[in-house]
């Protein structure tokens, strides 16, 4: 929109950003316009941006992130169906915690329940050593990165589970709410965050268990 292209110091690459917004406005056409697309695509470049120290894939990283939340926004919205239940996990950096229970459910839930993850402050990567504890589960982190926390994530989840980062999120009607005492991996030797890793797995299964156990009539 032309607000982002009259900001010249936020060095936007603004011709990807451009034809990102169009492929993705071809994806929601009938839910959102083209407008409210380039308006996420910009907005979640600009978030991505403030904490990024590499930018070399940083649209791309962009394009997956607006993606993401107008997916969020329909489902909060009702444009868009749930079809399992909706998972939120925030901690502060979305560099640890957040990401190890995100990737545990997603791993364990596979297409019975959908994951998401953020940050109330995201830092600019995620913690190597967490990335080792996970490798060791055969789970892959290299393809996530930590993400700033949106309202419209909040809305379309089913259960928000906090991790340490204190009152940074929207309180909406109708959703669960958890908060798990965890300590932060960041500094932690492998020893201590195996330790919290497998903490989280234990939490996760019996998360997943609640969420995928029919209800008695």
């Amino acid at each position: 929109m032309s607000e982002h292209r009259a900001q010249p110091e936020l060095l936007m690459p603004q011709a990807v950003l451009s034809r990102t917004a169009e492929q993705l406005s071809e994806k929601y056409t009938g839910v959102f316009s083209p407008q409210t697309v380039e308006r996420y695509v910009f907005e979640s470049y600009t978030a991505l941006r403030r904490t990024a120290k590499i930018h070399t894939h940083l649209t791309s990283l962009a394009g997956r992130f607006a993606a993401d939340r107008l997916t969020a926004l329909a489902q909060s919205q009702g444009a868009a169906p749930k079809d399992v239940p909706e998972v939120l996990f925030i901690c502060v950096h979305n560099a640890g915690r957040s990401q190890m229970a995100a990737a545990l459910l997603a791993h364990h839930g596979g297409r019975r329940v959908h994951v998401r993850s953020a940050g109330s402050a995201p830092t600019h990567e995620i913690n190597p050593t967490v990335i080792e504890a996970m490798t060791e589960m055969g789970i892959d982190l290299g393809a996530e990165f930590p993400k700033p926390l949106t309202d419209d994530v909040v809305a379309a989840a089913d259960v928000v589970v906090s991790m340490g980062c204190g009152d940074a999120c929207a309180v909406y009607p109708g959703k669960r709410y958890l908060d798990w005492e965890l300590d932060d991996p960041d500094g932690q030797t492998l020893d201590e965050v195996r330790r919290i890793r497998d903490d989280l797995d234990t939490r996760v299964r019996q998360l997943l268990s609640e969420l995928t156990t029919p209800v008695p009539a």
